[in-house]
């Protein structure tokens, strides 16, 4: 006869056995097929990624009023200034009616009156107008002229102001020569993270016009790459993201010589956000003279040749 016990221990037996056996045939991981399907799937949405990032970047340089259309800036001091293109102007501009028009400066602000057809934001403007700055929250007054072709605006720089002219039929924007980008790819997608100072502090941020402006610097970010720390001042213009500008080992041998911008996102609670490098641009003053970039502080300089974003810009030789 077969003890009890015996007749419950085999059937517990039998059941580990069958476990067992069927664990020795589940695979421990994904298969080198799954692996492989992840990866390509991956590189697909990477490459999807850059490719969205960088026809959005072409579209935005391209527009009528975008960077390539930029043709003129003219320093206002206080006074009055005849404008136009005619060599009867006391500012003469590159293109546009023979004259524009007179603008008034005094204690900082600009009155315009136009000696054309006009719009002002958008609507007939016949007498004289005061101007918005670009620093008021609702940004500058623009005026059009050509049906709409050129632009013109009032800008703040160190103190003085500036009227900045675009034209669609610039040169520089129909002769667009296109943009060439280093090989990049996904090890350039950095982890950083993100260190806060204290609430208020700013940074003092040269231009390429000799002016210095104090930015708004609510922290640094702090990345790794080949076993070193880099660090990063972060600067926040009021668009929802963290603005870089940096040098690198590149600038001036295959990137643009005063530095290229980075927009990075916001970090998350810890403190925590990802530096796309593929995704570094070309300063405007790379497309034209009339530009008013800021440069590279000294603290993001930085000891790394950054083979990833836009390389230099090559303007056409016709």
């Amino acid at each position: 006869m077969v003890p009890a016990r015996t007749l419950i221990f085999v059937p517990l037996l039998l059941a580990s056995v069958l476990a067992l056996s069927a664990c020795a045939q589940t695979p421990s991981g994904p298969t080198p097929e799954e692996l492989a399907a992840r990866a390509q799937a991956e590189a697909k949405a990477f490459a999807r990624e850059q490719y969205l990032w960088r026809a959005k970047r072409i579209i935005d340089l391209n527009r009528p009023d975008g960077w390539t259309s930029l043709v003129g800036l003219h320093w206002l001091d206080p006074g009055t200034h005849r404008v136009g293109s005619d060599a009867d102007n006391g500012i003469r501009l590159a293109m546009g009616p023979q004259h524009l028009g007179i603008f008034s400066v005094r204690d900082q602000q600009v009155s315009f009156t136009p000696d054309v057809e006009v719009n002002i934001d958008g609507k007939p403007q016949r007498g004289a107008a005061t101007l918005r700055l670009d620093k008021d929250p609702a940004g500058p007054s623009m005026i059009d002229f050509d049906d709409g072709k050129g632009l013109a605006s009032v800008i703040e720089r160190g103190g003085r102001l500036a009227l900045r002219v675009k034209h669609a039929d610039a040169e520089s924007r129909l002769k667009f020569a296109g943009l060439q980008y280093w090989l990049g790819g996904r090890d350039w997608q950095v982890p950083a993270n993100f260190i806060a100072h204290p609430a208020g502090k700013t940074l003092p941020i040269a231009n390429i016009i000799g002016t210095t402006d104090n930015i708004p610097n609510p922290g640094a970010v702090e990345f790794a790459r080949g076993g070193k720390t880099y660090r990063l001042e972060a600067l926040d213009q009021g668009e929802g993201t963290l603005f870089l500008v940096f040098a690198d080992r590149t600038s001036g041998h295959g990137s643009y010589g005063a530095g290229r911008f980075l927009d990075a996102p916001m970090p998350d609670k810890q403190g925590r956000l990802v530096l796309d490098f593929n995704q570094a641009y070309n300063p405007p003053c790379a497309f034209t003279p009339f530009a008013t970039c800021p440069l590279p502080p000294p603290e993001n300089r930085l000891d790394l040749a950054v083979e990833a974003g836009e390389k230099a810009y090559v303007k056409p030789t016709h």
